[in-house]
């Protein structure tokens, strides 16, 4: 979900078109510029509830999974969009000019041309923000979501112990950071590379 939106503010931000290039900026700054613990209490206990009495009067909140997801999804859409709008803008713009000139529209060319392109060189940092988002994903225990890091702490709460629970949850983490960044990024990276 956070990298289709991503795609889309990338898009907006670069657009010609003020209504979408301003709404997109502002976007980017205020998710990149405020904390995610900040930002997914926000979401959990005013956002989602307000939202949530509107359609569904007197019905209880969505569990914090889903806010969870939520803002975990939209933060990680400010910074995936700044990743797109640096890797189409590190393609030569004679790709679409040439795109262009040869009867494409300019959402063709973006789609067909310059995207395929730009992924390749986006593959190394969309790696590192999917791996920085799985561990931000501990955050989320602070809204009792059932998550890793919530897990270790009711372990530790209810065996009096501190040492084996989080420890375990470091090498759980520490095991997932490695397989996304040794096999998932690496592979797609070598699947996808210009030879």
């Amino acid at each position: 979900m956070g990298t289709l939106l991503g795609l889309f503010i990338s898009l907006g931000k670069q657009s010609s078109k003020a209504w979408l290039r301003i709404p997109s900026a502002i976007y980017v700054e205020l998710f990149r510029g405020t904390p995610m613990l900040v930002q997914i209490l926000l979401i959990h206990f005013a956002v989602i509830p307000s939202i949530w009495e509107v359609f569904f009067p007197g019905q209880s909140s969505p569990e914090a999974i889903y806010s969870g997801m939520i803002a975990l999804s939209l933060n990680a859409a400010a910074y995936i969009a700044e990743i797109f709008r640096a890797g189409i803008q590190s393609i030569d713009p004679g790709q679409m000019e040439a795109a262009r000139s040869l009867g494409m529209t300019k959402g063709m060319a973006m789609r067909l041309i310059v995207i395929p392109q730009a992924f390749t060189r986006m593959l190394p940092a969309l790696g590192n923000e999917f791996i920085s988002l799985l561990k931000d994903s501990s955050l989320t225990a602070v809204i009792a979501t059932p998550e890793l890091n919530y897990a270790a702490m009711s372990v530790a709460k209810s065996t009096l112990e501190r040492y084996p629970p989080y420890l375990t949850e470091a090498a759980v983490y520490l095991v997932l950071t490695l397989f996304l960044s040794r096999i998932v990024v690496r592979g797609l990276e070598k699947k996808y590379s210009t030879k």
